[in-house]
């Protein structure tokens, strides 16, 4: 797209705002910055205009008059997305989605809520937990983020290994496809049939359209609930405590870990009560009835023991609880109190490579002379090593751009993936052909090419660059970062 003449992006925008209303269309450079990332910092770059529609119908209108003009467009919910997978493609147009934020409907006897996608996460097991209800995909992030980014990403969270992903608790989808077009896909019940679009929108960060509404299940809370706090003087420890829970046939909702820089921070931050000399702490929650549930925590308080715990108790009472959690899911922001900026990497890998794998990261971020703190979930895998940096550093951004790789790579040396819930986006497109071969990705680009044949939906997300692989559509050309010198595509 070539750029915007002064004469016609005032045109535009005056155009947008006949469309939406005054107040609801940003174009001074100023008040674009803050949209130019999302919370990977790393990638940057400005939009022509941020538009905040209310409405379908007004989303739709965007994304026509986006495609007459030859636009790139983009969905954005709170941008609190770690992949660059909502960063402008250096002009054209960003839809904030903040302003789609209601709880439309809620079936408490079928199990259902129709939601906008603008809605933050937690709000809504705010919104239904009065009658017993909650939504169970928690991201760490849930105070902030929204559900149309989680299902963008098919986020995750601390409960994915007993309740799953986003994807398990979509419904169906009401959404504008990038020609503009408005349909539904799914709906209220499950199994719908035809061919299942709805699993096949949710994780294709916003290649594939934008969702307007959203049918997601909701669940019954628990009778119960424990929360198992067990410390390690090893991190070796920790892991193997992981495996030794599972094989005992095992499945809490949630095990997490924390190590002891992370610990560090969260301790700094908020006090939360995590010995601060540990080498690692596993948070451990049990819930569903009530009957068996002492057992449970019994087993695993066990398993922690034989693994080497020092220390291995349940929570005394519901505020306790609370405060474990809340050191565990702002850990991420807790890292602030100790490095200027870091950079957060997801990847999956078999539970039992915890221990390798934790040692092959912590000797990459050392090789590069960068410091790392690990939280992450560790039932399922899903790993979070954060490689703090201070950006005034000269050449320090690369260095950490060139950790992160090495980072997937072992993860994918060892059979895992690059991603387990953050999404492709911008931040790993090139590293793709570590887990999938090239006719896995050119399948995948026929797809996104059904859906998107014009490539203005959210370009140069998830796949490998032109200049490495041909992708048709959106021309490559080269991030700022590229031209800084700071990185290169492979």
């Amino acid at each position: 797209m070539a750029s915007l003449t002064p004469e016609r992006k005032t045109a535009l925008r005056r155009e947008m705002e006949a469309l939406l209303g005054k107040g609801a269309v940003l174009s001074d450079p100023d008040e674009l910055l803050v949209y130019e990332s999302d919370g990977l910092t790393l990638f940057r770059a400005l939009a022509d205009f941020v538009a905040f529609p209310q409405t379908a119908e007004h989303v739709a209108a965007l994304v026509r008059l986006a495609n007459r003009e030859g636009m790139p467009f983009v969905a954005r919910g709170a941008g609190t997305g770690l992949s660059g997978g909502c960063l402008p493609a250096e002009g054209g147009l960003v839809i904030s989605l903040m302003r789609m934020n209601r709880v439309l409907e809620v079936d408490y006897a079928n199990q259902y809520a129709v939601v906008e996608p603008g809605l933050v996460n937690l709000h809504l097991s705010w919104a239904v937990g009065p009658n017993g209800f909650y939504y169970a995909p928690d991201p760490s992030s849930q105070q902030a983020c929204t559900i149309g980014g989680n299902i963008a990403n098919n986020s995750g969270g601390p409960h994915t290994l007993k309740y799953g992903v986003t994807t398990n608790h979509v419904l169906g989808l009401e959404v504008v496809l990038p020609d503009g077009e408005l349909m539904w896909i799914g709906g209220k019940t499950r199994d719908p049939q035809g061919y299942d679009l709805t699993g096949l929108f949710v994780g294709s960060e916003g290649t594939f359209g934008i969702a307007t509404k959203i049918i997601v299940r909701i669940l019954k809370k628990p009778q119960a609930v424990k929360t198992v706090l067990a410390v390690f003087d090893e991190i070796d420890q920790g892991s193997n405590a992981v495996s030794a829970i599972i094989a005992r046939g095992l499945i809490p909702a949630a095990m997490e870990m924390i190590d002891h820089l992370t610990i560090e921070a969260v301790e700094d931050a908020f006090g939360c009560g995590y010995p601060r000399d540990a080498a690692a702490a596993l948070l451990i929650e049990v819930d569903g009835i009530a009957a068996g549930m002492d057992e449970q925590a019994t087993r695993i308080m066990e398993a922690c023991r034989e693994a080497g715990a020092r220390d291995v108790r349940v929570a005394r009472d519901a505020e306790e609880r609370e405060l474990l959690w809340k050191g565990r899911k702002s850990a991420f922001g807790a890292f602030g109190r100790i490095s200027p900026a870091y950079m957060v990497m997801d990847g999956v890998i078999p539970r039992s490579k915890l221990p390798y794998v934790l040692r092959r990261v912590n000797e990459i971020a050392a090789s590069y002379g960068l410091r790392v703190g690990n939280v992450f979930h560790a039932g399922d895998g899903n790993l979070h090593p954060n490689l703090l940096y201070d950006p005034r550093e000269p050449g320090i951004e690369a260095r950490v751009l060139a950790a992160g790789g090495d980072i997937l790579r072992v993860c994918a040396e060892v059979g895992g993936s690059i991603s387990g819930e953050h999404g492709i986006g911008l931040e790993k497109a090139d590293y793709m052909p570590l887990i999938f071969s090239g006719a896995d990705i050119e399948c995948m680009r026929r797809l996104k090419h059904a859906f998107n044949p014009s490539g203005l939906c959210n370009p140069g997300k998830m796949f490998p660059s032109r200049k490495a692989c041909g992708e048709a559509g959106i021309a490559y050309r080269p991030h700022p970062i590229e031209e800084k010198g700071l990185a290169q595509r492979f």
